[in-house]
């Protein structure tokens, strides 16, 4: 019996995922509905097996696991998302998953690639360009700006509409901290207002339109 974290911001996914491992003799140890509250989880009971939606609220799927990954280095790390373009797979690949779910194969796929992980094993759902995971194991390299980690936390919080005070205050960060950080990210962007920034981060998928 595997021990397994789901994190997914909408209840219903949460219940139907539930109930899909329950009857394939797994436990679910814990669930989440932000990033943010994954991470702690993962912290606190180091699962098997953490499930997640990549488009979370506060910290999203890929910046997740890339902590979770730190943090709890013996956790296999699956996304679930409806986004199949090669730079969403390669950036998950990137930051530590190795499962990559399409969310309306959610209830074929789950299963067979918690087993194809647990085993060290990549797995990507049928309709993900097999193309990506060549350009992953191959080091390809993208054409995306490097953000650090801290900044992608603070380019999701702005996307989602908070303020500086609001990201300090999340990140346990000086206000001054906050600003620096947005600053850093426009320039590296070469974005300077906040709608780009939004539109950018939709782009990556770190927020849903």
């Amino acid at each position: 019996m595997l021990q397994i974290l789901l994190a997914d911001d909408h209840a219903i996914v949460r219940e139907g995922l539930r109930a899909l491992l329950a009857a394939a003799g797994h436990r679910v140890v814990g669930e989440a509905a932000d990033g943010r509250a994954a991470l702690r989880l993962a912290r606190k009971h180091r699962p098997d097996v953490l499930v997640m939606d990549i488009g979370m609220p506060i910290l999203n799927g890929i910046d997740c696991a890339a902590a979770v990954r730190r943090d709890s280095p013996d956790t296999r790390l699956i996304a679930l998302t409806v986004h199949t373009e090669d730079h969403y797979v390669l950036e998950a690949l990137r930051a530590g998953i190795r499962g990559y779910v399409i969310k309306n194969q959610a209830m074929v796929d789950l299963i067979t690639a918690i087993d194809q992980v647990v085993r060290g094993s990549i797995y990507l759902s049928p309709g993900v360009s097999q193309a990506v995971l060549e350009a992953f194991i191959t080091r390809q390299d993208t054409a995306l700006p490097h953000l650090t980690q801290r900044e992608r936390e603070v380019l999701q919080l702005v996307a989602e509409g908070k303020r500086s005070k609001e990201i300090a205050d999340l990140l346990g960060i000086s206000l001054k901290t906050a600003e620096t950080h947005r600053a850093h990210i426009m320039d590296k962007l070469s974005i300077h207002d906040t709608a780009g920034l939004v539109r950018y981060a939709i782009r990556l998928g770190m927020v849903s339109p």
